[in-house]
C-alpha cells in the first residue's frame, strides 16, 4: 500500500464529545465517528469522569474505522482541552475526577504559583497564571486531598494515550504549559515546583507533539478498533490541533476557532511576551511558537438563548440588521481570559434589540467584535497578524456568520474544507517521518476564501468602538489596549 493510501487517525476530546477522523495522507476522509460527553458543574467547579473519556474514545474510533482496512492504519494521535487533568494511581486508574479547562476553583492558589514561579513565567512570556490553569488546580488538590500517595499527574491527552499504549507515557509540551512546564528548556521547572510542594514523582516526562510514544496495545485495540501495534504519537491541545488542521503553519498565519467560546492561535518565529499575561505560547512540533489565547465569549450564548431553534432561519433573518440596534458582549459564563483577564466579567447587552432576529444578530456581531479586539491586542504586542486567517469551529458551518466576520474584521478569511481539530490530530499522526507543515499541506484542503465588503466593514466600526469603550469603562479592558483598538479602527 502506498503512503497516499495509508490512513491516520486523529482523536479530538472536546467539552461535549469525542470526535475521531480516519484520514489518508492526501486528505481523504475514510471514516468519522463521535460520542457525547457529559460533565458536572457546581459553581466555579467543572468536572468530567475520565473513564467516560476512554469509553467515548473507543466508541468514536470504532465508528471511524468501520470501513477502513486494518492494514491501512499507520498512526494515531489525540488532542484535548488545554489545562484539563486528573491524578491517577500507579496503575493508571483515576484518583480524582478530570478537572476541566474552565474549572475556577483554584483562584486562591494563583498568587502562590505566581510568587514561586515569577521568573520562569516572565521568561515564558505570559508573566502570570490564571485561575483556570492546571498548576493552581493541582495545588488545590494537594491542599484538599490527603489520599494521594504515589499519585501521578495525567493531562487529558496523557490519560487516553496511556490507555492506548497500556503503560504510562510522556506528556506533550503544549498540554503541560498550563501545569508550569518550561517550554524554552523543554523541562519542568523543578525548583519552582519543589518550592510549591509538588512531589517530583507526580510529574510525567515531557516531549514535543508528534513524538512517538508507543504502540496500541492488544487491550486498547479491542476497545477502539485500532490495529494492535499502531504507532501512538504525542498529541497537543485542541487549539494547537485546530491550527495544524488549517494547514497554515507559516509565521503570521492565524486560526480563529469559534464555537461555544473563541480561541485564537497563530504562528511566530519568536516567543511573544505579554505584559498583561493574557497571551501564552505553545511550542510547535518544529520548534516555532504558537501564541494565542482563549476567550469565554462566543456562540454558547446562542445555545443558551435560542435552544433548539433553526439557526439557519435565524441567520437569514439577521441579515436585516447590519448593524444591530444593540451591542452584545456574548460572554457565556462569568470571567474573561482573552483579550483581557477579568474574573468578574459578565456578558451584557447595550441598547434594546428591536426583535428576536435583531437580538440574534447582535450576538453574531458581538462575537465578531471580540474577535477583532483579540487581533488588535495581538497587533499591540507586536505579533505578525497580516498572514492568512482561517476560520474553524462550529461557527464555521454558518456561511452567513463567516461572511459577517470577514466584514467586521475587514480582511479575507479562509474556510478549510474540514474544520475539525481531529484533522489536526491526524496531521500529527502522519508526521512521524516528515515535517508537520509538509504533512499538513498535503492533507488540508480549502473550501472557500471570503473577501470583506468595504461598505459593510464601515457599518460595524461604531458598534466595535462602543463595545471597546464599555469594556474599558467597566475596568476590564486596560486603557492602552482600548486606545490601540481605537487607533486601529481610525486607521
Amino acid at each position: 500500500m502506498s503512503r497516499d493510501e495509508a490512513v491516520f487517525v486523529g482523536v479530538d476530546l472536546g467539552t461535549q464529545g469525542v470526535r475521531a477522523l480516519a484520514v489518508t495522507a492526501v486528505g481523504d476522509v475514510r471514516g468519522a465517528g463521535g460520542h457525547p460527553l457529559t460533565g458536572r458543574r457546581d459553581g466555579p467547579r467543572h468536572e468530567q469522569d475520565p473513564e467516560q473519556w476512554w469509553t467515548a474514545v473507543g466508541a468514536a474510533c470504532r465508528r471511524a474505522l468501520r470501513d477502513v482496512p486494518a492494514g491501512a492504519v499507520r498512526g494515531v494521535a489525540v488532542d484535548a482541552t488545554s489545562g484539563t487533568f486528573l491524578l491517577t494511581g500507579a496503575d493508571g486508574r483515576p484518583l480524582t475526577p478530570g478537572l476541566m479547562y474552565d474549572d475556577l476553583r483554584a483562584a486562591a492558589q494563583v498568587e502562590r504559583a505566581d510568587r514561586a514561579g515569577a521568573e520562569v513565567w516572565r521568561r515564558l512570556g505570559y508573566r502570570r497564571m490564571q485561575p483556570a490553569w492546571a498548576l493552581p488546580k493541582l495545588l488545590w488538590l494537594l491542599e484538599h486531598r490527603r489520599d494521594l500517595r504515589g499519585a501521578r499527574l495525567a493531562h487529558q491527552t496523557d490519560f487516553v494515550n496511556a490507555r492506548l499504549c497500556g503503560r504510562p507515557v510522556a506528556t506533550d509540551l503544549g498540554s503541560a504549559l498550563k501545569t508550569g512546564a518550561d517550554l524554552i528548556a523543554e523541562d519542568w521547572p523543578h525548583d519552582v515546583l519543589a518550592d510549591l510542594g509538588v512531589p517530583a514523582g507526580l510529574l510525567p516526562p515531557l516531549t514535543r507533539s508528534g513524538t512517538p510514544l508507543g504502540a496500541v496495545s492488544p487491550a486498547a485495540a479491542e476497545h477502539t478498533g485500532l490495529p494492535p501495534g499502531t504507532p501512538v504519537l504525542a498529541g497537543c491541545t485542541d487549539g494547537c490541533a485546530a491550527q495544524l488542521g488549517t494547514g497554515r503553519l507559516t509565521p503570521g498565519s492565524w486560526n480563529s476557532v469559534l464555537g461555544t467560546t473563541l480561541v485564537l492561535k497563530g504562528v511566530t518565529d519568536d516567543l511573544l511576551h505579554d505584559p498583561h499575561g493574557v497571551v501564552y505560547s505553545h511550542r510547535a512540533p518544529d520548534g516555532r511558537w504558537l501564541p494565542g489565547g482563549a476567550s469565554g465569549a462566543g456562540g454558547g450564548v446562542l445555545a443558551r438563548d435560542f435552544p433548539g431553534r433553526d439557526l439557519a432561519a435565524l441567520d437569514r433573518a439577521a441579515r436585516r440588521y447590519e448593524p444591530s440596534g444593540a451591542v452584545t458582549y456574548p460572554l457565556v459564563s462569568a470571567g474573561e481570559r482573552f483579550p483581557f483577564v477579568a474574573p468578574g466579567a459578565s456578558g451584557f447587552v447595550l441598547g434594546r434589540p428591536r426583535d428576536e432576529a435583531d437580538r440574534f444578530a447582535s450576538i453574531l456581531q458581538g462575537a465578531g467584535y471580540v474577535e477583532r479586539l483579540c487581533l488588535d491586542y495581538l497587533d499591540l504586542l507586536g505579533a505578525p497578524v497580516g498572514g492568512d486567517l482561517t476560520l474553524t469551529g462550529g461557527a464555521a458551518r454558518s456561511a452567513y456568520w463567516c461572511r459577517l466576520r470577514a466584514d467586521i474584521l475587514g480582511r479575507p478569511v479562509i474556510l478549510p474544507a474540514n474544520a475539525e481539530p481531529a484533522l489536526g490530530a491526524a496531521v500529527l499522526a502522519a508526521s512521524a517521518d516528515r515535517p508537520p507543515a509538509e504533512t499538513a499541506a498535503a492533507m488540508v484542503r480549502v473550501r472557500a476564501t471570503l473577501d470583506p465588503r468595504p461598505a459593510h466593514h464601515a457599518r460595524f466600526t461604531a458598534g466595535y468602538l462602543t463595545l471597546v469603550a464599555e469594556l474599558e469603562r467597566r475596568g476590564w479592558l486596560p486603557p492602552p489596549v482600548a486606545a490601540h483598538a481605537r487607533r486601529s479602527a481610525s486607521g
